[in-house]
C-alpha cells in the first residue's frame, strides 16, 4: 500500500531541501518562547521550582559582561536564574536581554544580545531549547561552564569559596532538544 501523503523526496532525505527558510523560522519561534518566559519572569517572578539555565556566546558582538568573566569564559558560559537575580529586562526591539547577578559577591549587570543565546533550559519541566549563534562562526563547545552566582555567594558566605580557576561544569545533554519532531 502506498502513502499518497509521503513527502519524503526520492533520495530519502528528510527534511527535504526547501526554498522557504523553515529552519530560521523555527529558530526564531524557539527564541520567542525563551523571550516570553523571560518577560513573564521579569513581571511575575519565578514560580514553584522553575529556574532557567541561559547559555550564550561571550564572544558574540554586543555582549557586555565584566572583563573578569570574559577572561574566565572567553567563548561561552551558562548562567542560572533561580534565587538571586535582579533587573531582568527583555528589550525585543533592540534584541537584548539584561540581568543583574552576583559573581563571587560582586554584583554585575550582563547585557546579552538575543542572537548570542545558544541555549535555554527550565530543568523543572525538562524543557530545553538550542539555538545557533549567528556570529562569530566558531565551533561551539559541548560542555559549557555553568556559573551559578547563588552557589558562589553561598560558598563565600560559608567560608568555602572555591578558586575561580575551577568552574563547575554541568552537561545539559539530558535537557537538549535538537528540534521539532516530524508530525
Amino acid at each position: 500500500m502506498t502513502d499518497d501523503h509521503d513527502n519524503t523526496p526520492e533520495n530519502g532525505a528528510f527534511p527535504p531541501e526547501s526554498l522557504l527558510p523553515y529552519e530560521r523560522w523555527l529558530e526564531d519561534a524557539y527564541r520567542g518562547v525563551m523571550l516570553s518566559a523571560l518577560e513573564y519572569v521579569s513581571r511575575e517572578g519565578l514560580a514553584g521550582e522553575h529556574h532557567f539555565y541561559l547559555t550564550f556566546r561571550t564572544d558574540f558582538p554586543g555582549v557586555d559582561i565584566p572583563a573578569r568573566l570574559r577572561a574566565q569564559y572567553p567563548h561561552e558560559m551558562t548562567i542560572v536564574l533561580q534565587h538571586q537575580f535582579w533587573d531582568l529586562k527583555v528589550d525585543r526591539p533592540a534584541g537584548i536581554v539584561s540581568v543583574g547577578l552576583s559573581f563571587g559577591g560582586i554584583g554585575s549587570t550582563l547585557v546579552i544580545p538575543v542572537r548570542a543565546f545558544t541555549g535555554f533550559a527550565d530543568p523543572s519541566i525538562h524543557l530545553s531549547l538550542h539555538f545557533m549563534a549567528e556570529e562569530p562562526d566558531e565551533a561551539e563547545t559541548t560542555d559549557t561552564p555553568v556559573v551559578d552566582a547563588n552557589a558562589a555567594d553561598q560558598q563565600e558566605a560559608s567560608g568555602t569559596a572555591e578558586s575561580d580557576s575551577s568552574p563547575q561544569v554541568v552537561s545539559l545533554d539530558a535537557f537538549r532538544k535538537k528540534g521539532p519532531s516530524p508530525a
